[in-house]
């Protein structure tokens, strides 16, 4: 009896103790099968294969993307029409009804190049040296060692600066590789937006950055991190915030441009990375002052 007692304590204990270690009913991670589609996007991969999207990959619609980016993530409504317009609206889709409806491997499409599909993905390779569609080890292996993926021991998140350093690094990597890389303007927001997003996605305010298990489990599995500890957060995030982020991560890259290129200048950029840090980097503050600070140092007199 008491043997019993003592199991049932354990296992409610258990139970009770780690309740976000589970996967929503009905959402379970499944990896695609037989004509499933997926997309060059982790993000998109990732709700189709929990099923906030279909699984098929097949058919998908602006509901499906509403839907899907709130239910998984809680993003609110509309944060990313203007992508689903551009992905419509361009000629990209293959469906039978292309003008409301698109098939996630769509994505890897020469026209969605340069307009939601663009060239330094950080797990992918460039459309111009092939498959721009499947998950690159090698690629993904070197973003990850600048995140730090591997060593958890004094520093288990993401930080801002962190993604910042590890972006530009993929950067330089991409544009060495392919003598067509793109350097637009555009290229480079969207780019840059890819880095906001998966921070902002999977950022845990309390831990001021995203967990590196997170972060590792997203890109190298395509799975919602449930199990190691994920869960949707209880304010849904706007279009405000990922722009917010955004900034963040766009301040501390012209930053490292700044400390290359101006080392006659390093005391300004030191005093303004410790005003950023000092801040925490969280994406609800903006870091206006720091981008006009880096821009004071750039026309400071030689």
């Amino acid at each position: 009896m008491q043997l019993s007692l003592l199991a049932s304590t354990i296992l409610y204990t258990a139970a009770t103790a780690w309740p976000h270690y589970s996967e929503p009913k009905g959402h379970e991670y499944q990896a695609p099968k037989g004509d499933d589609r997926r997309s060059p996007c982790p993000g998109l991969n990732v709700m189709a294969n929990h099923g906030f999207l279909p699984r098929s990959g097949k058919d998908i619609t602006l509901e499906h993307i509403r839907y899907a980016t709130g239910a998984a993530f809680n993003f609110a409504p509309g944060v990313f029409d203007s992508a689903v317009t551009d992905v419509l609206g361009n000629g990209i889709s293959t469906t039978s009804t292309p003008n409301s409806t698109f098939n996630l491997d769509d994505l890897v499409s020469p026209k969605a190049h340069g307009i939601v599909e663009v060239d330094g993905s950080l797990s992918r390779s460039d459309l111009a040296l092939g498959d721009n569609l499947h998950y690159n080890q090698e690629i993904w292996d070197a973003v990850a060692e600048n995140l730090g993926l591997n060593r958890c021991k004094d520093e288990k998140v993401v930080t801002v600066e962190t993604a910042a350093k590890a972006h530009a690094a993929r950067q330089v990597v991409a544009k060495a590789a392919n003598k067509d890389f793109d350097a637009s303007e555009l290229q480079s927001t969207v780019t840059l937006g890819t880095t906001a997003l998966y921070l902002l996605t999977l950022w845990d305010g309390a831990r001021n950055g995203a967990p590196k298990t997170w972060v590792k489990t997203f890109f190298e599995h395509e799975r919602i991190p449930y199990k190691e500890g994920f869960q949707k957060p209880a304010k849904a995030k706007t279009g405000e915030d990922l722009g917010n982020m955004f900034q963040a991560v766009s301040a501390l890259i012209f930053c490292q441009f700044i400390w290359k290129f101006e080392p006659v200048h390093s005391f300004q950029y030191k005093h303004m990375m410790s005003r950023v840090r000092g801040r925490g980097t969280k994406p609800g503050v903006l870091l206006a002052s720091g981008i006009r600070d880096a821009l004071i140092i750039v026309q400071l007199p030689q």
